[in-house]
């Protein structure tokens, strides 16, 4: 993914909270940043195939700035895009399923995540919302979100479990099975 301009593991922007944007003041700046996200979007598309949906925060283009959009599975749905992000409530019933992630594509990782949470962000005028995303959808929004917080899925994970090498990994292609 590096090839993509994808910044990869180890690069210190992944590792820290990306900064807002003072909205609407910045409105002009964050849709430079949203038009850079759609670009390496269209980039990474050309390499693989998204299943499940795909997710990409401005930290792993190099951007420290508080915006992400998420691509639901699915041919022609619309990106999700979240400006000034965080999870402002959780459900306490989760599930565990295996996340990549494109800054280090090798590997895939089982992590534990709620079920359904609700997101605050922001839009280009400054107005906060608060959307609900349940399964798949929440586990994407939920990775991506993190991202904008310096978390990555490895920090999510249970104590003593590590990732496996993407070789290994039998869900390519699959959506999240859920009850």
């Amino acid at each position: 993914m590096a090839n993509a301009g994808i910044v990869q593991d180890g690069d210190p922007v992944l590792t820290r909270a990306a900064r807002p944007f003072d909205l609407p003041a910045e409105a002009e700046e964050a849709r430079e940043v949203i038009t850079e996200l759609m670009d390496a979007v269209g980039r990474v598309r050309q390499l693989h195939t998204f299943g499940k949906g795909m997710g990409i925060a401005a930290p792993q283009i190099g951007i420290d700035r508080s915006a992400a959009v998420v691509f639901p599975p699915g041919a022609g749905t619309e990106p999700i895009v979240l400006l000034n992000a965080h999870v402002a409530e959780a459900s306490e019933d989760e599930d565990e399923q295996y996340e990549g992630c494109l800054s280090f594509f090798d590997v895939r990782g089982l992590v534990p995540r709620p079920l359904s949470i609700v997101v605050a962000h922001s839009n280009l005028d400054g107005f906060t919302h608060l959307s609900r995303f349940t399964h798949g959808l929440s586990r994407l929004v939920h990775h991506e979100v993190d991202h904008l917080g310096g978390v990555l899925y490895r920090e999510r994970m249970r104590p003593g479990v590590q990732p496996i090498p993407v070789e290994e990994y039998r869900g390519t292609g699959q959506r999240w099975t859920y009850s």
